[in-house]
């Protein structure tokens, strides 16, 4: 029996329906399989815990973390905490804190779910964010607060040692899939110094690998060309800022925020990574049984990936891309389902092919 441990963090507004819904399917396949088991521990690390106790993670928390193999996490984001403190308290505290430098989002259209871009069936990318310095590093300040002459910096840091692996890690990935290519987004036409410092490095390590093809543009021109050519897209490297924007408007053009899954990973090992749906707290809907929970079950997949279970991993995708392809969505794509019918369904749908 296979056991693996996950640190399981609902957070905030829809993200404790999702990842209860997370749950109870990863507990379906594990049933099912016979082979793998999920012990989840569960965190109470929330901003209903910061306005109760004045902090989101408790003394020795991040340690205590660090003893899991993976961390399943829904959202963070109140109405009641400012929003520079909720994110970074909590979720670059800890994406910062294990060095899960290599943020990686896909996006296609799933089965049964329309989108509002024509052509949106040839979406199939695979967006790479370096998550651990650039834009996100929280190099800056403020002074002479409240007077006329008030400053504020936002420094971005864009260190070679940072650059270099998140491209490599791209060129790893560019390279073991089917159409071997990538795309780096850049903005170094106006900015001069750390950008083209990110521009070098990717064309140092794009001599190493050969069958890559590479392509350079801007950011605004991707933003376009993400609409209007999406065919010509496959693997995608952009800054921590850039691909945090690309990669929602990725997620709107194949459905919905709803549906897109996200991996923070530190891939020495030497920190568990962390999944999350992309979608946010999304508290206006929250509490009312509504919310999609397909971007929470892929993470999942992406998860069971990282922790080497690819047969469960198939077995979770294919159930989810059979009821989407159903029919039966939630209310973000059109459809009228509840959180908890599309996880029945996706937990019968795992019981039908257990044999299989």
């Amino acid at each position: 029996m296979r056991t693996h441990k996950i640190a399981v963090m609902p957070g905030d507004g829809i993200g404790l329906e999702v990842i209860e819904a997370g749950k109870t399917v990863l507990a379906r396949l594990a049933d099912s399989s016979g082979a793998l088991r999920f012990d989840f521990t569960d965190f109470d690390w929330s901003s209903k815990r910061y306005l109760e106790q004045g902090r989101y993670i408790p003394e020795g928390g991040l340690d205590e973390l660090r003893t899991f193999d993976a961390i399943y996490f829904g959202a963070v984001g109140s109405q009641d905490v400012p929003d520079h403190v909720s994110l970074w308290d909590l979720r670059l505290a800890i994406c910062q804190g294990f060095d899960q430098y290599a943020n990686l989002r896909p996006a296609r259209v799933l089965p049964g779910v329309s989108s509002r871009l024509s052509g949106a069936e040839k979406i199939d990318w695979a967006i790479v964010r370096e998550n651990s310095e650039g834009e996100y590093s929280g190099n800056g300040g403020r002074v002479h607060r409240g007077l006329p002459n008030e400053i504020g910096t936002e420094v971005s840091v864009f260190s070679r040692e940072g650059v270099e692996r998140i491209h490599r890690f791209a060129f790893e990935l560019a390279a073991s899939r089917p159409r071997k290519k990538l795309l780096l987004v850049t903005k170094s036409n106006a900015q001069r110094h750390g950008m083209v410092l990110w521009d070098e490095v990717f064309f140092e390590v794009a001599t190493e690998f050969p069958d890559v093809q590479i392509q350079r543009e801007l950011v605004d021109a991707v933003t376009t060309r993400m609409v209007l050519k999406p065919e010509t897209i496959d693997t995608v490297v952009a800054t921590n800022l850039h691909a945090d924007i690309i990669s929602d408007l990725a997620a709107a053009l194949s459905g919905s925020l709803g549906i897109a899954p996200t991996a923070n990973l530190n891939p020495s090992g030497d920190f568990p990574s962390m999944f999350e749906p992309i979608h946010g707290s999304a508290f206006d809907i929250a509490g009312q049984g509504i919310a999609n929970p397909v971007g929470a079950f892929w993470t999942a997949v992406m998860m069971l990936e990282h922790l080497g279970e690819t047969t469960a991993a198939r077995r979770l995708m294919d159930a989810i891309e059979t009821v989407t392809g159903a029919g039966l969505l939630a209310r973000d794509l059109g459809g009228d389902a509840s959180t908890a019918q599309i996880t029945e369904a996706v937990c019968a749908e795992i019981d039908r092919t257990a044999d299989d």
